[in-house]
């Protein structure tokens, strides 16, 4: 259950993530692109803790 989650958390942070950046890109304002750059970030930590989660339960 905890793989599903993560990985769940990781894609709603990488979809934030990268609709931040896009309003830094239109606004012209690098700090919110930055924002943006470090929740996909986050992301993709939570999606990869979920693959080891899920490789750790299947083992």
């Amino acid at each position: 259950m905890g793989e599903m989650l993560d990985k769940a958390k990781g894609y709603a942070n990488e979809a934030a993530g990268k609709a931040k950046r896009a309003v830094g890109d239109a606004t012209n304002r690098p700090d919110i692109r930055a924002r943006g750059d470090a929740q996909e970030a986050k992301g993709d930590l939570q999606k990869a803790k979920g693959e080891v989660k899920g490789a750790i339960n299947r083992a």
